[in-house]
């Protein structure tokens, strides 16, 4: 298991875990981060990345990623 924020671009991971406290995880959720979801990374733009997930483009901050475990 690893931070999502180190996966490599290209490359599809499935979501095992979501650190954080309650609000954040569930701000997390709203966006699609559940788990066991299909997660991948588009691009990474100036310490952001951009994320598909759900037939969906999300972007989400190096932090907030480092989150979401994969």
């Amino acid at each position: 298991m690893m931070p999502l924020g180190m996966a490599n671009v290209g490359e599809v991971n499935i979501i095992k875990r979501i650190n954080g406290r309650d609000d954040v995880r569930q701000h997390l959720a709203e966006l699609g981060f559940v788990v066991g979801e299909e997660v991948s990374v588009v691009c990474e733009l100036g310490g952001n990345l951009i994320l598909s997930i759900k037939d969906s483009r999300v972007a989400l901050d190096r932090n907030m990623a480092m989150r979401v475990m994969v």
